[in-house]
């Protein structure tokens, strides 16, 4: 390719009127190259009319299928324990079960102890035998299973392993306190924690209103009802407020603490926060370590109220159905666990859940809130 160029010159400027022309000024040609034009060939525009689609939908999760896989893995992990076990050096004492069978076995006075072969289980804080109260022998069995269901010494170091051990525990630790054979004022310190739950509870942070940024094609599929995640959030909370502040606490109000549009939690009124605080400083010590682990694993003060009550023995007036009045339905495992989660619910319903992670933590939150109920009922 030639390149043909012309020499351009500038005239001299000899007057301040001529700098203007200086701007303007065009030379004879601009010749850069001498190849041949072409035109531009244009794409196709769209010819599909009407509003785009819908987006995909998550497909219907396989729980028949994970149960199986996770026992099938439950089963090799097992195996593979059990081989290293009968493999260990004379050593790793930790490493090794040094029982072989667990009973459950009555004091004089009354109580349960739990033996492994013939040691009894101890308390971790204070050392001395792990009492059961006479009226929970199904505490004292679940106890008995949790640790026969351990495979070696070193998983007793760790409270997930024994849920219903370590929360027997802190009740049995509260128990000694109040009665001042325990140092320690383990009652004022939960009573402090638990109250800071209340101006964050999860039952009482509801989400905006629906707005045009809202994903509508998911939000109006047929099993949501055309409802949004706040009407959903409301009706779930207004039974159980209405229940607090009707058995529990008579009188007080309970606002949520997001309003529509708020990112700033609000308090709740000062009454209503003495009555709450007094209400959990009277507790016994078996409410009290149930109400804790309740308020921990959901983050609502309210719900872990609502569960501890339905299932306490020592409420048992609070629920008998009044003359003429119609029975309210049980509020159990389930109703609690949903209250908890109701936005991870409406996530996952629209996006999906990830796997080992979200089923996980839904299977765990349950094991918490049966604990709880295993820790605060009875048969007296």
């Amino acid at each position: 390719m030639k390149l043909s160029t012309s020499k351009v010159t500038a005239p001299l400027l000899h007057k301040p009127c001529q700098i203007s022309n200086l701007f303007n000024y065009t030379p004879s040609s601009y010749n850069f190259h001498t190849g041949t034009s072409r035109a531009a060939t244009p794409l196709p525009l769209p010819t599909a009319v009407g509003p785009p689609p819908a987006a995909p939908l998550p497909a219907a999760s396989q729980y028949g299928e994970r149960v199986d896989r996770r026992r099938r893995q439950a089963e090799l992990l097992k195996r593979g324990q059990d081989l290293r076990a009968s493999h260990m050096k004379p050593g790793s004492a930790l490493k090794k079960r040094f029982w072989k069978e667990v009973h459950v076995k009555t004091t004089p006075e009354g109580h349960h102890t739990v033996h492994l072969d013939g040691r009894p289980v101890r308390a971790p804080t204070t050392k001395s035998v792990l009492p059961i109260p006479p009226s929970k022998p199904h505490l004292a069995s679940a106890i008995a299973l949790e640790w026969d269901l351990l495979v070696s010494a070193q998983q007793a170091l760790k409270q997930h392993h024994i849920p219903l051990t370590s929360i027997a525990s802190r009740a049995y630790d509260i128990a000694l306190q109040d009665k001042g054979q325990a140092p320690g004022d383990a009652r004022q310190e939960m009573v402090t924690m638990l109250m800071r739950y209340l101006d964050t509870d999860t039952l009482l942070c509801w989400a905006p209103a629906r707005s045009q940024h809202d994903a509508m094609q998911l939000e109006e599929s047929a099993d949501r009802a055309n409802k949004s995640l706040r009407e959903i959030q409301i009706r779930v909370a207004r039974p159980i407020i209405s229940y607090l502040t009707t058995c529990i606490w008579p009188g007080i109000e309970i606002k949520p603490v997001l309003d529509d549009g708020s990112i700033v939690p609000a308090s709740q009124p000062q009454e209503t926060r003495d009555v709450i605080r007094g209400w959990i400083s009277g507790l016994g010590p078996w409410e009290l370590a149930g109400l804790e682990r309740a308020v921990l694993a959901g983050k609502s003060l309210c719900v872990a109220a609502r569960l501890v009550v339905e299932w306490s023995e020592n409420f048992r007036s609070v629920n008998e159905p009044k003359e003429g009045a119609s029975i309210s339905p049980k509020f159990g495992i389930e109703e609690a666990a949903e209250a908890c989660s109701l936005e991870v619910s409406w996530q996952t319903g629209m996006w999906g859940e990830v796997e080992d992670s979200h089923d996980v933590d839904k299977e765990d939150l349950r094991r918490q809130f049966g604990s709880v109920i295993l820790i605060v009922s009875g048969t007296s």
